[in-house]
């Protein structure tokens, strides 16, 4: 199932009204749905998705061959790209979410006052979501299921990149609601590639969108946060350091260093920024860079790194700054885990930092001092993800401090309220 071609002017205005309309009147039977009743649409869903795989494929390869010819760069090339693994893989995403503890109707907290009224604070869904993101099409999948199981209806926006992709997913998203009674309009795809429909999201579709999440590239993320007139849960990019201390087991520096750049460059959990600790220069510097050039990585190193390590390009002020989304990564001597943690302030994103070290005090300082969404010891920060969390997937990694921050799964999907139960009480 392909989209709708490029609209304009009015034509995207009405369209992304009803789409706001129809939301709106989805949510009140999406967020009074039983828990079954949701499981069963994901279960289904991802039947669908096993069952479309050849459909899904040949709209990917439209997409590919699309991206290919408009000289996409590899790492969104990488994104963009499905084949049977991670079709397998968005599958047994959303199988997981549906096996999450449903969260809508949880009690959080409770508590007796003194007059005898008994209070408590509940779960409730957050309201109709909007998500605003580019090249990877398994978003579709991953986010129209955590909405769902949260009770939410979502409103889709993929990029034009992966136009034939999502379409191709959402059609099993609509067969799994179909499947299990619900509303249909629960879970809806912009049908168009108009940027104009960017700009009527975040407008708020007249009252009808109450959240927007983006994902994708700085000035898409730039665009949302500077003119959306609802809240948003974004992060900017994903400038990832790894510490490497003094006190590090040298194999274990070295299996992390490559896994956290190299294991997939273009996720925003990837690590940019290499951070070795002065008094390790002799020990860990040269095994850790080499063994990052033999897997493929550039190198942009500072004075002190290039005095040691020869085969790497000299830094400059901008790499301490960028999300390369690629196999290069800059390195950089610093002064133990004070050094680092100056840096990282200094530069980070407040994505995701991980330190490798067996010193407790410095690991202690690292997590204290450090303000990120996530931070990690002794593990790579390609674990920033909401599946490797046990939130069976993520609808992004928020790197703000209100109400959701890291990765956004389920519960953060949720808001509450609060249930008063009295015996007849008024207030003197």
């Amino acid at each position: 199932m392909l989209m709708a071609s490029d609209k304009s002017g009015q034509d995207t205005v009405a369209l992304m009204a009803a789409l706001g309309r129809k939301a709106r009147a989805a949510a009140r039977p999406l967020a009074v749905a039983s828990a079954d009743r949701k499981r069963e649409a994901l279960l289904a869903m991802a039947d669908a998705i096993v069952a479309a795989e050849e459909k899904i494929l040949a709209a990917n390869a439209i997409d590919v061959k699309n991206g290919e010819q408009s000289g996409l760069s590899g790492s969104f090339m990488d994104r963009l790209k499905l084949d049977p693994k991670r079709i397998r893989d968005m599958a047994d995403g959303v199988r997981a979410i549906a096996d999450l503890r449903d969260p809508v109707g949880e009690v959080v907290a409770e508590w007796d006052r003194p007059n005898g009224l008994h209070i408590e604070r509940v779960r409730t869904p957050l309201g109709v979501i909007g998500v605003i993101y580019e090249s990877r099409p398994n978003v579709t999948a991953d986010a129209g299921a955590l909405c769902l199981k949260a009770g939410n209806p979502v409103i889709l926006r993929g990029g034009s990149d992966s136009l034939n992709s999502s379409a191709a997913i959402h059609a099993c998203l609509v067969a799994g609601l179909r499947a299990a009674g619900l509303p249909e309009d629960a879970i809806q795809l912009v049908p168009t590639t108009d940027r104009a429909a960017v700009g009527e999201m975040l407008k708020g579709l007249s009252g009808n969108l109450d959240v927007i999440v983006p994902r994708g590239g700085r000035s898409l993320v730039e665009r949302v946060q500077n003119e959306a007139r609802v809240p948003v849960f974004a992060h900017l990019e994903g400038i990832c350091h790894l510490y490497i201390d003094k006190s590090a087991d040298l194999d274990m520096a070295v299996k992390i260093a490559v896994n956290a750049k190299m294991r997939r460059t273009g996720i925003c959990g990837a690590a940019e920024t290499l951070l070795i600790d002065r008094a390790a220069a002799a020990t860990h510097l040269a095994p850790v860079l080499e063994a990052l050039r033999q897997a493929g990585c550039e190198i942009h190193a500072d004075e002190d790194v290039l005095k040691a390590f020869a085969d790497a390009k000299p830094a400059v002020d901008a790499d301490w700054v960028t999300e390369y989304l690629d196999a290069i990564i800059s390195a950089k001597l610093v002064d133990g885990v004070a050094g680092a943690i100056e840096h990282i302030e200094t530069f980070s994103s407040h994505h995701t930092e991980a330190i490798v070290a067996e010193d407790g005090e410095a690991v202690e300082r690292f997590f204290n001092e450090i303000d990120s969404a996530i931070l990690l010891h002794n593990a790579s920060t390609q674990f920033a993800d909401g599946g490797e969390f046990g939130m069976g997937a993520e609808i992004g990694i928020a790197t703000g401090k209100m109400h959701a921050r890291g990765p956004v799964g389920v519960e953060q999907l949720t808001s509450f309220k609060y249930r008063v139960r009295g015996s007849g009480q008024v207030r003197p």
